[in-house]
């Protein structure tokens, strides 16, 4: 029976065309390549070379075998590799990427689903702000993320939306929740307004200045923040209004600003969030895990937008 050592030895012998070098390329002595050589001419009941000289050369048989000695070595080499990201999966560190407010999505939630299924592994979400993971994975730092698209480079990434979330107008003021938030209206707001270190890059203040591109006004803020949980305190004590995602005020208007509601914009507008990693990746079992289970958990609180 043939074994992955004589195909391997073969090829050296093939490529090299000499006993000698391939023994000295794969580490062996000499004797011990003939021996391989001779084995596998055994086992298949066929001459692979013909001595010329110091050298050998192949025959057509050994010409037809090569390909697929390399393909059969090639899927060893895979199989061994997906075992040893199973074991890593199973005993490593998962890293992956969300945009700031995906934590109201099921953060906690995610690392529980984690941690359910793979009890020794170290779990690591990382970002603050979806164009920062983005560089993240340019860079390589990080394999796979969830993130809004709003203002994605989808250069050299592919990016697979899963949900989208409605913008909402939210306020403590009723009168200015009788009616859908028009554009003209927003203009006129005052708001208060979280990521205010990514404001340039943030989702919602990105759609935000598309829609308001006719008024001719950008965001009216009047208080900026860096989280959302003390935008919505601030809405919550009537010192502002505020645009967040649907899924982010169900969570927190009951909590800190139980007299507040929120109303939509009109037109209804929406943010989308997508899995997005390296366009040339391929993903290890640990971001295929990620991958679904923050799908998931996102779909159960936003809108889940079909995959083609």
């Amino acid at each position: 029976m043939l074994s992955l050592h004589q195909l391997r030895v073969f090829l050296a012998v093939y490529e090299h065309h000499s006993l000698t070098a391939a023994a000295e390329a794969l580490g062996y002595a000499q004797p011990s390549i003939s021996e391989q050589v001779r084995g596998l001419e055994k086992s298949l009941g066929v001459q692979l070379f013909r001595r010329v000289g110091r050298g050998v050369v192949p025959t057509t048989v050994a010409d037809e075998l090569r390909p697929h000695a390399e393909r059969t070595l090639a899927d060893a080499e895979a199989a061994r590799k997906a075992v040893q990201s199973v074991k890593q999966l199973e005993t490593g560190t998962i890293r992956f990427g969300m945009f700031g407010i995906a934590r109201l999505y099921g953060g906690a939630g995610l690392v529980a689903d984690v941690l359910d299924r793979y009890p020794g592994v170290r779990v690591e979400l990382i970002g603050q702000n979806s164009s920062e993971v983005q560089d993240d994975l340019r860079r390589g730092r990080l394999e796979a993320a969830i993130l809004s698209v709003a203002k994605l480079s989808g250069e050299g990434m592919t990016i697979t939306p899963v949900a989208r979330d409605e913008l909402v107008y939210i306020s403590a003021d009723p009168a200015h929740l009788a009616t859908p938030v028009t554009a003209h209206r927003l203009s006129l707001a005052s708001l208060v307004m979280p990521d205010t270190t990514w404001r340039a890059d943030d989702s919602t203040r990105v759609t935000l200045r598309a829609l308001l591109h006719e008024t001719g006004r950008n965001p009216p803020t009047r208080i900026e923040v860096e989280d959302i949980e003390t935008a919505v305190e601030l809405v919550g004590m009537g010192y502002a209004d505020s645009v967040v995602p649907k899924g982010a005020a169900e969570q927190l208007l009951p909590r800190l600003a139980p007299k507040a509601g929120w109303v939509s914009l009109r037109p209804r507008t929406y943010d989308t969030y997508a899995i997005v990693h390296r366009a040339d990746a391929t993903l290890s079992p640990a971001a295929r895990l990620m991958i679904e289970l923050a799908s998931a958990r996102i779909q159960a609180v936003a809108e889940p937008v079909n995959r083609r």
